[in-house]
């Protein structure tokens, strides 16, 4: 655990360090936000600011994940347990060949936001990005591939955690449509929750860090430390984001946050746990759900559609109540801490070992 919070520490200072020259890069390129007409007037003054800011989080977890995993990383292969034993390195017990799944999935996802951060900005669709349905399809693309590769592959992953249950249940071939669903869904989630300075990154921090601390109750150490390497990058992010916010995180950032924070929690098995440790992001997810779903379907009864909400994603509809930002940012930051408080009593309820 001390290793944990150290190298969460050291790469909140290096994310930190390089935060000003990245968003004056941003700027060079005008890599700026495109705000929606229709959301409320508060948030036109954020036109122009920074997006892309995701790489903040993104590029410094990369670098000090693999660097403090070299030593692993090389020993997977013939070529370097060769190279090893030459040098008389020992392998590191800190992490797991599994390390490279949640990566490969931020650097996907990351990849994915880019483009359509790209396209909303100097794109045909300026201010929308790419279609729904493309973004959609290429996220159940990566999701299918990043479930097979956990089930199929070391360590296979077909398990759900029950509280107060000692055991795991194993589910079978279940477990793949539920991991897609749940990659995809957070993904989505987390991304929708992006629209408020300091929402969507403080939320993210305290959910890794949750996840940190039920990875080490199962001693999955390097787990552990990659969860707190997550959580001290975006700590260092909303230094830069915290209101009024020098830059955003885009959906660099959001798909890449919220599909990695899916992955930790299947490579827990505690995933049934997820959508009350991001309860946020469940509710806004929900509520676009939810307005789209009833406006359709009155619009067909009716011929006039209904709102369940003045506006959403759902922090929008508490920004119209005369709610300030701020208000609807702490208080949604209140309930994510007590959410994964609840989470970790929840993990730790039936464990034999702590309990």
């Amino acid at each position: 655990m001390a290793y944990s919070l150290f190298l969460g520490a050291i790469t909140f200072v290096l994310a930190v360090i390089w935060g000003a020259p990245l968003i004056n890069l941003l700027k060079r390129y005008g890599l700026g936000k495109k705000i929606r007409i229709e959301e409320p007037d508060s948030h036109q003054v954020k036109m122009g600011t920074p997006t892309m800011g995701g790489l903040m989080i993104i590029v410094p977890v990369l670098l000090i994940t693999v660097t403090a995993n070299f030593v692993e990383i090389a020993s997977t292969t013939a070529a370097g347990r060769a190279l090893l034993d030459r040098l008389g390195v020992a392998r590191q017990a800190f992490f797991g060949e599994s390390l490279l799944v949640p990566l490969g999935v931020m650097i996907a996802f990351a990849i994915l936001g880019a483009v359509d951060d790209w396209a909303g900005i100097q794109g045909h669709r300026r201010g929308e990005g790419l279609r729904g349905r493309w973004q959609f399809l290429l996220q159940v693309v990566i999701a299918a591939v990043t479930a097979l590769v956990l089930h199929f592959g070391p360590p296979q992953l077909r398990s759900l955690a029950l509280p107060g249950l000692p055991e795991k249940v194993d589910i079978n071939g279940l477990w793949i449509p539920v991991a897609m669903f749940i990659i995809v869904g957070f993904s989505n989630g987390v991304n929708l929750s992006d629209g408020l300075d300091g929402l969507a990154g403080s939320l993210s921090a305290v959910a890794f860090a949750c996840y940190g601390v039920i990875a080490l109750l199962q001693d999955q150490a390097w787990l552990v430390a990659f969860c707190f390497t997550m959580t001290g990058a975006t700590m260092a992010f909303l230094w830069f984001n915290a209101y009024p916010a020098d830059m955003f995180m885009g959906g660099v950032g959001s798909f890449a946050l919220g599909a990695t924070l899916g992955v930790v929690a299947l490579m827990t098995g505690q995933w049934l746990l997820l959508p009350l440790i991001g309860l946020v992001f469940v509710a806004e997810a929900a509520s676009v759900i939810v307005q789209v779903g009833v406006f359709k379907y009155t619009r067909i009864r009716t011929g006039q559609g209904r709102r369940v909400f003045k506006m959403a994603p759902l922090h929008l509809h508490f920004e119209l109540l005369g709610w300030s930002e701020t208000q609807v940012t702490q208080r949604f930051w209140l309930v994510g801490i007590l959410a994964g408080m609840l989470g970790i009593a929840l993990a730790l309820w039936g464990n034999p070992a702590v309990s």
